[in-house]
């Protein structure tokens, strides 16, 4: 057996990634083409659960199209899904600033004048998950996706969103219980 019959998935992907990087830095459509379809299922994904499905599209093009300008910097030390993955959450992050900014210009700023969302006049109709969380507040939504989600600790959350961990624990708790009142 040859040494690409026993390579992986996972191995022939990562791969796949590297020498398409390499080629698209130097100007290669076509490698990044491939770089875009292998993963831009999930980089949607995690634009969807972050902002919304009405923002998620626009958010996803901004992902690729930085990466596409910033592969010249891609170094390797991690994988370049992780890497993609991580330049989302910073494009996500500044979109949710800016439009924080914009909000901040027009409604209060106090987080207490929040409303949780509610549950429906309807108690008897069922929402999907998806729903429920489109339906948070956007820093509980942020929250809940990179620590319930994601996976990504209250230390690291913090560090993206430029808050203390108690915020970022405060909103995840804020969260499961607006979620909780919405799905029981």
């Amino acid at each position: 057996m040859n040494a690409l019959a026993r390579e992986t998935k996972p191995e022939a992907d990562a791969n796949a990634d590297r020498l398409d990087a390499e080629k698209a830095a130097g100007g290669d459509t076509v490698a990044f083409e491939r770089i875009y379809r292998r993963h831009v299922a999930r980089i949607h994904s995690l634009c969807t659960r972050m902002m919304g499905a009405d923002e998620a599209d626009d958010a996803c093009q901004e992902v690729f199209v930085r990466a596409w300008r910033k592969l010249d910097r891609f170094r390797g030390e991690s994988a370049l899904g992780t890497w993609l993955y991580r330049l989302a959450v910073n494009v996500i992050l500044g979109r949710r600033e800016t439009i924080g900014r914009h909000r901040a210009r027009t409604v209060s700023r106090d987080p207490a004048e929040l409303p949780l969302p509610g549950r429906g006049a309807r108690v008897d109709l069922r929402m999907d998950f998806e729903t429920a969380i489109a339906r948070l507040p956007d820093g509980a939504r942020r929250v809940f996706v990179l620590h319930d989600v994601e996976g990504y600790t209250h230390d690291e959350i913090a560090g993206f969103m430029g808050v203390t961990t108690g915020t970022t624990k405060s909103q995840l708790h804020r969260a499961r219980m607006a979620l909780r009142q919405q799905l029981d």
